[in-house]
């Protein structure tokens, strides 16, 4: 990665100004790819809720690492391959 230097402490990557980097990471979904399934909300209930139509609404809070699994899990089961986690 460009502009990333390692960092020695436990804060993570840092910039190559000295910053610490960012490893957020939200669940996104693809609306176009998305075919309502529902599978996501069974699945990871903690961000995901569905629209009258079936459809995922994602919260944008960040997945936290104790909820990590909860999303990959999702990902993995997803049956159209919409969701995705995003670094921010």
């Amino acid at each position: 990665m460009r502009g990333v230097v390692a960092s020695a402490d436990d804060r993570g990557p840092r910039t190559a100004g000295g910053g610490v980097m960012s490893l957020e990471e939200r669940l996104a979904v693809d609306p176009i790819a998305c075919d309502g399934h529902g599978i996501c909300k069974e699945l990871f209930p903690e961000r995901v809720r569905l629209d009258d139509w079936g459809y995922p609404i994602i919260d944008g809070r960040p997945v936290s690492p104790r909820l990590r699994e909860h999303a990959k899990r999702a990902i993995a089961a997803c049956p159209t391959l919409a969701l995705k986690l995003e670094r921010s």
